[in-house]
């Protein structure tokens, strides 16, 4: 198993744990946020799901496979992450549709909201571009 082969299966816990969050008692408060930074709904539980699988599959087929999976993963999350920057909201679980920008923010909620895809698509993008070691 090749370095990014790893990596997509870290990206698989790392993704399903991002998915059970809603449901890990303690976790959420009154409000339904998780950590008290963000509100996960099923559309981004359905999103972690999905992201989680792709990395699990492409995992076991191949090293390209893994490889293709961090490069559209990254640029995905990570423009998801940067995007949230500018409208509160982001377009993978389609934010941006249902609700109004509430404009551009670095306030330290915004941050820390944008900050797991933004680290997640970062680290995925540094790893085809630096850790690739087929």
């Amino acid at each position: 198993m090749t370095t990014l082969q790893k990596i997509a299966i870290g990206y698989f816990v790392a993704l399903i744990g991002a998915a059970s969050l809603n449901y890990i008692p303690g976790l959420t408060d009154t409000e339904g946020r998780a950590f008290g930074i963000f509100a996960l709904d099923i559309f981004d539980d359905a999103l972690h799901v999905a992201s989680a699988i792709w990395a699990l599959v492409a995992a076991l087929i191949s090293h390209r496979a893994s490889k293709m999976f961090l490069l559209m993963f990254g640029a995905l999350y990570l423009g998801d992450g940067v995007f949230g920057f500018f409208t509160g909201y982001g377009y993978l679980d389609l934010g941006i549709f249902t609700n109004a920008s509430e404009g551009m923010s670095f306030t330290m909620f915004r941050v820390l909201a944008n900050l797991p895809h933004i680290a997640l698509g970062g680290f995925a993008l540094f790893s085809v571009w630096k850790l690739d070691r087929a």
